[in-house]
């Protein structure tokens, strides 16, 4: 009957399983559809963005399942049920779950560091007359190659840093070579691949720290604050044209005697005549936004967006708090960063892990609260990237605008949401540590008062106290502190968050209200662009 019930629920899970499965790839195909230049778009290009969009919202939801599977083990009694009263079927599923976080971020590493790069690059070689393929992807594997070398660098170290004291000092050389590769045999490699993917989240904390941080602040102000008014902006744009249009006669009238306009006037006049070009396309664009049907829905729906809004300004706030609380209770009773400032449950406490706990009663309240959590953490992120553009330092790569998005842009955008995800879970981690490590797992404790036989017991809530096979530590956890240094950085990252994010939060408010076709008319941007908005 446990094996049934355990094959039952497996072949839920999977059909649940393939059911968000399709839902992620259809979100990603329009989501990627939607930005999307129609001129310069690729095949290609298209499928490895959609694709590794996928993977990264794929990666998000590990961290809730994980968190799951280890509360289902249990009733809410605190006995283990049937199917996962053994020590074995428990270690499997475990197991199970571990490897699923390795596979994954196997395919994250890929992406990062070959295919993504690839196409890339493949897509900069392409010639204006599309021909000699060869030499296409000829180029694009000699740039791949350094980021290759790279990812075998960083495996190499992985792979040779001990997690055990090494021999003493008293050893030779040949055994402390011999520990080192006995090390590599004993764990199958996986240390290596632990150390890169740690190495790439440190580049996915300063991604948290730029985008995430941003989108936190800027998505909810923006829902609140609503667009201008389309009618005013059509207003302000015609009165625009009229002054440049002026401004042209004026400087064209000094020649009308035949004389040559100086250099001076003639730059003043090609650059008047640029403004004037973009701003009859504003207006072609506001006359669209005007007659448009999502324009007028859009309006209709105001009270909704800034109820929205709200909403997630005060959970922006609560995850800002939360965070403060916990990176302050680590720096008071942890044993400091030779530790990674590591903390086994809450000494003070946290809302939003008490929250998550007070949430366990009811089914399934708590695990979609995580969830929620954990695509809200995406979903700013996205509108970080897309509000900001892509940068590298202080210049302006790419910018994200719907329908005229590159295709380099896409993968750039991809690889930083793959390098966020990697990010997030130690993220919620510092939001609800004591959840993160147990779930809504309890366990029986026998009463002072009575003695081991007379069968009086209590439940208590899993936490650094609970024995150890009572309670079962999630993966992710396992692996996020697997080494104690990456940890000692993320403590510290957090802090910057925090700063990150008030600081966009101030530079938000101050800021006006978008334009209705914000992103939609740039300088730089062709005359025959304004047919994908046309048709």
């Amino acid at each position: 009957m446990a094996g049934q019930s355990f094959l039952s629920e497996s072949m839920l899970g999977w059909s649940i399983f393939t059911f968000i499965l399709m839902v992620i790839l259809t979100f990603c195909w329009f989501y990627i559809r939607k930005f999307q230049s129609r001129q310069e778009s690729e095949v290609v290009s298209t499928i490895t963005a959609i694709c590794a969009l996928a993977i990264a919202l794929i990666t998000s939801a590990l961290l809730p399942v994980d968190i799951f599977l280890v509360s289902f083990m249990k009733f809410p009694n605190g006995t283990y049920k049937d199917w996962a009263a053994n020590n074995e079927t428990r270690g499997h599923i475990e197991d199970t779950v571990l490897y699923g976080y390795y596979t994954l971020y196997s395919i994250i590493l890929f992406c990062v560091f070959l295919w993504i790069p690839f196409v890339y690059f493949y897509y900069e070689e392409r010639d204006d007359d599309n021909v000699n393929k060869c030499s296409q992807v000829k180029n694009a594997l000699k740039y791949t190659v350094g980021f290759a070398i790279v990812c075998v660098v960083l495996l190499l170290i992985g792979a040779f840093v001990p997690l055990e004291p090494p021999p003493g000092q008293n050893s030779t050389q040949w055994e402390k070579v011999q520990y080192l590769f006995e090390e590599l045999g004993s764990s199958h490699g996986l240390p290596a691949l632990s150390f890169s993917i740690s190495s790439l989240t440190l580049i996915g904390m300063l991604a948290v720290i730029t985008y995430t941080a941003y989108g936190m602040s800027v998505l909810p102000l923006n829902l609140i604050k609503g667009t201008r008014s389309v009618v005013y902006e059509r207003l302000e744009n015609t009165e625009d044209i009229d002054d440049v249009e002026h401004q042209i006669e004026k400087l064209k009238s000094k020649c009308e005697d035949g004389r040559p306009l100086s250099s001076r006037d003639r730059a003043n006049l090609q650059e008047l005549e640029g403004k004037l070009q973009v701003l009859r396309r504003r207006g072609r664009h506001l006359d669209i936004a005007e007659r448009n049907c999502c324009t007028k829905v859009g309006s209709a729906l105001r009270p909704l967006k800034i109820t929205l809004g709200i909403f997630f300004i005060l959970v922006a706030l609560l995850f800002t708090v939360a965070l403060f609380i916990s990176n302050l209770d680590k720096a008071l009773h942890s044993a400091g960063i030779s530790s990674g400032f590591i903390i086994f449950g809450t000494n003070i406490t946290n809302p939003l892990n008490e929250l998550l706990l007070v949430l366990q009663p009811v089914f399934p309240l708590d695990y979609i609260l995580i969830t929620v959590i954990t695509m809200y953490f995406v979903v700013t992120s996205m509108a970080g990237i897309r509000n900001m553009g892509i940068w590298f330092f202080w210049i302006r790569l790419y910018k994200i605008r719907p329908k005229k998005t590159r295709p380099q842009a896409l993968l750039f955008l991809c690889m930083i949401l793959l390098l966020i995800v990697l990010h997030t879970s130690y993220m919620i981690y510092s939001l609800a540590p004591q959840y993160v490590m147990y779930g809504s797992q309890k366990y029986l404790v026998q009463m002072p008062s009575a003695g081991p036989a007379s069968g009086n017991s209590t439940t208590r809530i899993c936490d650094a106290d609970a024995p150890e096979d009572q309670c079962t530590v999630t993966r992710s956890y396992l692996f996020l502190h697997k080494f104690w240094f990456f940890s000692t950085i993320y403590y510290f990252g957090n802090w910057a968050f925090i700063g990150a994010f008030l600081f966009g939060l101030v530079v938000s408010c101050c800021r006006g209200k978008k334009s209705v076709i914000e992103g939609e008319v740039e300088a730089d941007d062709s005359d025959f662009s304004d047919d994908e908005y046309v048709h």
